[in-house]
């Protein structure tokens, strides 16, 4: 399983899922343009020495990612508060790549019609959305869980 952010623009929220993705033994990927430089301080705060730990790839746009991704054929699940689909009742693959848009616009078009499923945690009606540390957290949680154990959720 590994976790993308699109075009990620808070770097303390970057470095905290970059710090999770090293604790869980989860490889990450930043699709660039980034709202700022790697070599941020915030960014390296947030991540801590963690950073030395995580497996990340980058990559310098979202076609590049794309490319990359179908020559792996690796599943797009996405995360979005417009999902179809309560991320509780989905059925992972240990294959998958968990993404997560841009804290400020979420995510293009084109990355919503390239996702193969839309996934939303639900939260209190009138509230408009989790952060997107705590929205990785929660999904790889629940995604690890799954893969772990055999009989996953039950359709």
């Amino acid at each position: 399983m590994q976790i993308a952010l699109f075009q990620p623009d808070i770097a303390q929220n970057t470095g905290t899922i970059l710090r999770l993705c090293a604790c869980l033994g989860i490889a990450a990927h930043i699709i660039e343009p980034a709202g700022f430089p790697v070599s941020d301080r915030l960014f390296r705060r947030a991540g801590m020495d963690y950073l030395d730990h995580v497996s990340l790839v980058r990559h310098d746009s979202w076609a590049r990612f794309e490319d990359w991704r179908a020559t792996h054929g690796y599943r797009l699940l996405l995360f979005t508060t417009k999902g179809a689909t309560d991320y509780r009742d989905f059925r992972y693959q240990t294959s998958d790549i968990l993404l997560f848009g841009r804290e400020s616009a979420g995510v293009t078009d084109a990355v919503v019609e390239a996702a193969d499923a839309r996934l939303v945690i639900p939260i209190a009606p009138g509230l408009r959305s989790l952060n997107v540390a705590m929205t990785a957290a929660m999904a790889a949680g629940e995604a690890l869980r799954q893969i772990r154990s055999p009989d996953g959720p039950k359709d």
